[in-house]
């Protein structure tokens, strides 16, 4: 498994750019499931928190949200206009929290053990001297 060590920005670029392909695929492939994106969101959400440098942690749980919002446009169901798209997109977001809630829960417990990690690491070599 690849270690990228992504800078704050850079992983929300990827959270947002892999979100985007996930709907795109939901979309092709599944007919705009929202369970389908809802578990591809999953390991994005996953992977950003994992990949991201110890220096840019926090960064990793705010761009998982936005990344859900950017990708969920296809899926999204509105037709019309642009407010219908708007709607859409708005209704899409209310009725799929639970992913939403569930990629960012996920994000910011591995972010919280990774600090616990780095924490424990920096204090270690005081304990031995």
């Amino acid at each position: 498994m690849p270690r990228p060590r992504l800078t704050g920005l850079g992983g929300g670029l990827f959270a947002c750019v892999a979100m985007t392909l996930a709907g795109g695929i939901a979309w092709l492939v599944f007919g705009g499931s929202p369970l389908a994106y809802g578990l591809l969101f999953l390991p994005v959400a996953a992977a950003t928190a994992l990949w991201v440098r110890p220096a840019d942690l926090v960064t990793a749980p705010i761009s998982a949200p936005i990344a859900f919002a950017a990708g969920v446009w296809p899926i999204s169901g509105g037709s019309g206009g642009f407010g219908a798209e708007v709607m859409g997109i708005v209704s899409a977001l209310s009725l799929h929290a639970g992913w939403l809630y569930g990629g960012t829960l996920v994000s910011a417990l591995i972010v919280v053990v990774r600090k616990a990690v780095l924490i424990s690491r920096r204090r270690l070599p005081r304990r031995t001297a």
